[in-house]
């Protein structure tokens, strides 16, 4: 058993994070294959509502698979080939989790706020579950409750919604797909493929191990707190770390010590330090790249700001920002658009980091063309 670390560099790291993305250098389509195993090499693709330039589940994968059919998605999900829930955030997943995520289903689901729906409107699930039972999958915007929740933000959604949403979340309905984006549920033994189902349940050690080695290898490297983050995982350092010094003792994982003398970072055993450099790429905000923002501060020495729900005025970089990642290191911010009745993609302010050098307009011009023709747009026009 291997309990032997090794020493690097913060570059080689950095550079081994880098080259984990897998992001296309060049344009390409994608099938239903392709995007399953992306979901199953990154663990988990985040979902976001806001379509400025395109869903983000959408630029996740299209920066590493290229443009593919918007019905792909919902049709893995139909099928029982990946499944949604609660991960980093809400997430799809490889269907093969799905058994790890059943304990927190069983417990009482990821959040404790749909307690309340059920306490109120309890009543409400049995006719809900009868009517997708008969009717098949439906979304929200099918169910006629009435009345609304007392006070403001999201307590205003319909009890209805409130009750389909704490009947997922404690996997006795799954999501079938999308319309217009909204979430389409149904009974889960008719979404998650029966032998799915039929796997036991896994004690929690073996949970947070499989978690923990999923999350090193599809990103590269990762310190303990970044693979927490990775998952959300409650409980802090001492409900994991006693499980990555068990799997480097048994030669999972390998520790690395960095030339910055901060916290060691994981690796997978066979993992070799440094990487190819990534093409030029627009990063979505939401990509698992720069999911932790404290890591990507010390290896890249870059400060990631979502500034979507500032208002204008607030805002240093604008509004839907995608960092621009060049070789191993983000040289820029691109506040994007899509205009889909002009075919355009457009550059409505770039932010060039500072001390940054050479032809950083160039590598703008090259990452926005790929994704301006991977999100189906025909060219790119530059504001500013």
């Amino acid at each position: 058993m291997s309990t032997a670390s090794t020493t690097a560099t913060l570059a080689q790291i950095r550079r081994t994070i880098v080259a984990a993305q897998g992001y296309a250098g060049r344009f390409r389509r994608a099938g239903e294959d392709d995007v399953e195993t992306a979901i199953r090499k990154l663990s988990a693709v985040q979902l976001d509502s806001i379509s400025a330039v395109d869903r983000a589940h959408r630029l996740t994968l299209g920066a590493r698979v290229g443009a593919f059919d918007p019905h792909i998605v919902p049709k893995l999900l139909g099928s029982g080939r990946v499944f949604e829930y609660w991960a980093h955030e809400a997430s799809l997943l490889p269907i093969e989790l799905w058994p790890h995520f059943r304990s927190t289903m069983n417990g009482g689901g990821h959040w404790r706020i749909y307690d309340r729906a059920l306490r109120e409107h309890g009543e409400l699930a049995g006719p809900i579950l009868a009517r997708i039972r008969e009717e098949g999958p439906l979304g929200s915007r099918d169910f006629e409750a009435g009345g609304q929740f007392k006070g403001g933000g999201m307590w205003n959604w319909k009890p209805a919604k409130m009750v389909l949403e704490a009947l997922w979340d404690r996997g006795e309905l799954a999501i079938a797909g999308r319309r217009n984006f909204q979430r389409l549920y149904d009974l889960t033994d008719r979404v998650i493929p029966p032998d799915v189902l039929a796997l036991p349940t896994p004690s929690e050690d073996e949970t947070l191990r499989t978690l923990a080695l999923l999350a090193v290898r599809a990103r590269g490297a990762l310190t303990e707190a970044a693979i927490r983050e990775h998952w959300r995982l409650k409980g802090g350092k001492a409900r994991l770390h006693h499980h990555l010094v068990a799997l480097g003792r048994e030669g999972a994982l390998r520790e690395v010590q960095p030339d910055d003398h901060s916290a060691a970072f994981y690796v997978a055993p066979e993992t070799e330090l440094d990487g190819d450099p990534a093409p030029p790429t627009l990063v979505c905000p939401f990509d698992n790249l720069v999911w932790d923002r404290p890591l990507l501060e010390r290896v890249f020495g870059f400060k990631h700001v979502i500034e979507v729900y500032k208002r204008e005025h607030e805002r240093v970089y604008g509004y839907y920002v995608l960092p621009l990642l060049a070789g191993d290191r983000f040289v820029g911010r691109a506040d994007l658009k899509a205009d889909r009745a002009e075919g355009v993609l457009r550059i409505r302010r770039f932010t060039r980091e500072p001390k940054v050098r050479g032809d950083v307009d160039a590598k703008l011009e090259r990452a926005a063309l790929r994704l301006a023709r991977t999100i189906g747009l025909e060219r790119v026009e530059r504001d500013a």
